[in-house]
């Protein structure tokens, strides 16, 4: 056995089972072997940094690590409601409307576009949204008011028709 080996397995034997108790009490019995066998692999890594005594380090490893997994946790919740959220609805209607808005903004003049973009997607007040464009509050809230009843009737407009897509392989045989 070499000397870091001998090292690690005398700081594994006198300090796992404090550590295991430390976990334990932050996170619980699920966790708390990974979170030790991580600790102790991370000491394994680091041997060279561990100073004496081993057993504040050991903590301080531990408590990062559970840190990190709420953390991951955390993504991982936040991704599942994510998910959740775009499936709850029929994400073929959210689509669809979106590219209805969008095809009646590009029909729009590019001063109606502007003003509509500055407040929906770039969150402007109408103040703040009128310096961009160089106009008094009073005259920006009047076209913004116009555009957005331009926007409404530009959606209100049916799509065009799609072309019949022929199908060549009905053809071909």
């Amino acid at each position: 056995m070499t000397d870091d080996e001998h090292r690690f397995t005398g700081m594994y034997d006198e300090c796992r089972q404090r550590v295991w108790a430390y976990v334990v009490s932050r996170a619980g019995r699920q966790v708390a072997d990974e979170v030790v066998s991580e600790t102790f692999a991370i000491a394994w890594r680091r041997l060279e940094d561990v100073p004496e005594p081993a057993l504040p380090w050991l903590l301080g490893v531990a408590r990062n690590v559970l840190r990190d997994n709420v953390r991951a946790q955390a993504r991982r919740e936040a991704l599942g409601a994510e998910l959740r959220a775009w499936t709850e609805g029929d994400v073929a209607d959210e689509v669809t409307e979106r590219m209805g808005v969008l095809r009646a903004l590009a029909e729009l003049p590019e001063d109606d576009r502007e003003i509509l973009v500055l407040v929906a997607w770039q969150g402007l007040s109408p103040r703040d949204a009128a310096r961009v464009v160089g106009c008094s509050s009073a005259a920006f809230r009047v076209r913004l008011h116009r555009a957005r009843k331009r926007l409404g009737q530009a959606m209100e407009t049916p799509l065009p028709a799609r072309p019949h897509v022929r199908n060549l392989k009905e053809e071909w045989s």
